[in-house]
């Protein structure tokens, strides 16, 4: 039986360990984040993501072999101006940023200004290949995106980013919300990134807070109808069922060809999605836990 991760789940679960509610200890995050690399489906992980400001302290320094080429995603905790001053930090311990993260506004607030400052910055950040803009789902949001995809079209590698979840209701979007935004997004070309909330595979009700979880097989599915050209009707719909079947028909139908639009999700456990996709099929393999 064949182990490969499949083209279509390249890099789509990144080791958000550090992070609540794993909050790892960075030598344990560090450990963890070797093995899944050296891992037979070290393809579906992304780049460990770490606070600018855990970065900024120095606590990398001893912790990395300057020779093992580690490779991490840097989340602006400190803000959009202090993001060159952490990144100073990762070349004397040989370390690269692939990405960058942070967000722009707060929720009520105009995005456009965060994403003015995050844009002059750009040319201060050497060798990041893609800059995530975290967009709040409120106000100025399609003029926001508008900015990014002009950007975008001038060279500059930015991508949106947008929360799935949280500590309030507030923050989970309806599937009618996120399917505008995934919808937006395609019009303009315009790759996004999601994160928190995205614990299971197929939409559900966490019992312990009572909120419901979008399902990242059903983000898949929202994202693929989408790069398809389908309405927004659709992808909200993909968004909104609870059986696999519709999900694993969309997914299974282009396991072989790269994800469109979304570039993927962060996740404190790298090995419960591996798991959810194993179990509904979209990889086949196993693990030693």
């Amino acid at each position: 039986m064949s182990t490969q991760v499949p083209a279509l789940l390249d890099g789509l679960v990144d080791d958000a360990a550090v992070f609540p509610p794993g909050s790892a200890t960075l030598p344990d995050a560090l450990a963890a984040h070797r093995r899944h690399r050296a891992a037979w489906y070290a393809d579906l992980v992304g780049p460990l993501l770490l606070p600018a400001s855990t970065v900024a302290a120095g606590e990398l320094t001893g912790l990395v072999d300057p020779g093992e080429g580690l490779v991490i995603g840097l989340i602006g905790d400190t803000g959009i101006a202090r993001l060159p001053f952490a990144l100073s930090f990762l070349a004397p311990d040989g370390v690269t940023a692939r990405q960058v993260e942070v967000a722009v506004a707060k929720r009520g607030e105009n995005p456009l200004p965060g994403i003015v400052e995050l844009l002059r910055l750009t040319d201060a950040m050497p060798g990041v290949e893609a800059v995530y803009a975290e967009l709040p789902l409120t106000f100025g949001l399609m003029g926001a995106l508008d900015a990014l995809a002009a950007a975008r079209a001038d060279g500059v590698p930015i991508a949106a980013k947008f929360r799935t979840g949280g500590l309030a209701a507030e923050l989970f979007p309806t599937p009618a919300e996120l399917a505008a935004v995934i919808c937006a997004c395609r019009d303009r070309g315009l790759p996004f990134k999601l994160t928190a909330g995205l614990h299971q595979a197929i939409r559900h009700l966490d019992p312990e807070t009572g909120f419901t979880h979008h399902g990242y097989a059903n983000v898949l599915a929202a994202a693929l109808a989408a790069a398809d050209g389908e309405r927004m009707e659709t992808v909200a719909e993909l968004l909104t069922v609870v059986d696999p079947r519709p999900l694993l028909e969309r997914a299974s139908a282009r396991l072989d060809a790269p994800r469109p639009l979304w570039v993927g999700f962060g996740s404190c456990s790298i090995l419960e999605p591996l798991t959810d996709l194993i179990r509904l099929g979209l990889v086949n393999g196993g693990y030693d836990a």
